[in-house]
Formats: structure tokens, C-alpha cells, sequence
């Protein structure tokens, strides 16, 4: 069994580690507010993102058979009205989504 010496030290070190862990973002916030690169990256990167997001959620879309890409194409559309009627990101999704899912079990279902 280890000593006392041996487990306060332990135990020092775990508590200095934590705290600094936890403190470390607010000590760094306020330069990176400031910073011209995380301005850019706060303005441009969702719009990459939901780009990146769409262009990986259609790549698989058949356009060869009689109804492929119809409701990936209805929701995708029902998804760009409802954000710029709204501008909210959850209700566009969640709506496009919706869609997309009703659609797909049920009119342009396989059976």
C-alpha cells in the first residue's frame, strides 16, 4: 500500500492538473475573440459545414430510376424555404427532415 506522502502528492497533482484544465479556456478567450482567423472562421464555417453536409447527403442519389432524387430534392427545397422564410438552422433541419422521411415511407415507398 502506498504511503501517505505518496497519495497527497498524488492527489496535488490530479487537483493542479484539473483546475488548470478548467481554467485554460477562459485564459485564452478573450485573445481568441479578438483574433481575425476565428472572426473568419465563426462567419464562413457553418456555411461550410451545412455545405459539406449537403453535398455528403446527396452524393449517393440516383438520378437514373423513376422516382431517385425526388424526395431528396422536395426535402432539400422545403429545407432552403424554411430557413430563409424563418432563419432558424433546427426548424429548417427538423422540417426538411420531416419531410424527407414521410416521402420516402410513404409516397415514393418501394412497394
Amino acid at each position: 500500500m502506498p504511503d501517505d506522502g505518496y497519495v497527497l502528492a498524488a492527489l496535488a497533482t490530479i487537483l493542479v492538473v484539473t483546475f488548470g484544465l478548467r481554467a485554460l479556456p477562459f485564459l485564452v478567450i478573450g485573445p481568441l475573440r479578438e483574433s481575425a482567423f476565428v472572426q473568419f472562421l465563426g462567419r464562413y464555417m457553418p456555411v461550410g459545414i451545412m455545405l459539406i453536409l449537403v453535398v455528403y447527403t446527396l452524393k449517393d442519389v440516383s438520378l437514373g430510376d423513376r422516382w431517385h432524387g425526388v424526395p431528396e430534392l422536395l426535402a432539400l427545397v422545403v429545407t432552403v424555404g424554411l430557413h430563409l422564410w424563418r432563419r432558424n438552422a433546427l426548424l429548417s433541419i427538423l422540417g426538411g427532415t420531416a419531410l424527407y422521411v414521410v416521402l420516402v415511407n410513404t409516397v415514393y415507398s418501394a412497394g
